[in-house]
């Protein structure tokens, strides 16, 4: 049980990582403060880095992890442009950030819930990555 939720958590915080990455591509062209920009480039940093341990922790499990699900990313990739496409300002994109980030949290916390019998070294993971969705968003506001 313990391998099991283990595994299930880790591929979980790997498809939401990975979807705040791609979030962040999504917006960066368009951003036009340059101190929005480096606070998104810092974030995708630290996702990055944060992905690279769970990618390793995963290793262990000799699992592969988990791709996003193709219809959130879509309907992601929907609502990002066509908001883009009607107002490409940077209160937009730190809208989007913030809701992003905002359903992460909500994914990441039900599943860390969800998966109680994990090990400590990957629930430990999840929260580091709640904590820093709750960080980004929390300074994304400023440029809402």
């Amino acid at each position: 049980m313990i391998q099991q939720d283990t595994i299930r958590l880790l591929r979980e915080c790997d498809a939401g990582i990975r979807m705040g990455i791609s979030s962040i591509d999504e917006v960066t062209d368009v951003i036009s403060d340059g101190a929005l920009r480096s606070l998104l480039t810092r974030s995708k940093a630290e996702h990055e880095k944060l992905a690279g341990e769970l990618r390793a922790q995963l290793s262990v499990y000799q699992d592969e992890g988990k791709s996003p699900n193709p219809v959130a990313q879509g309907m992601s990739w929907i609502k990002t442009n066509l908001k883009l496409a009607m107002n490409d300002s940077d209160r937009v994109v730190a809208d989007l950030i913030t809701d992003g980030c905002d359903m992460g949290v909500k994914s990441l916390s039900k599943y860390l819930n969800e998966y109680k019998a994990a090990d400590e070294k990957s629930k430990d993971l999840a929260k580091r990555l709640i904590l820093l969705e709750e960080s980004l968003a929390k300074e994304v506001r400023r440029y809402l």
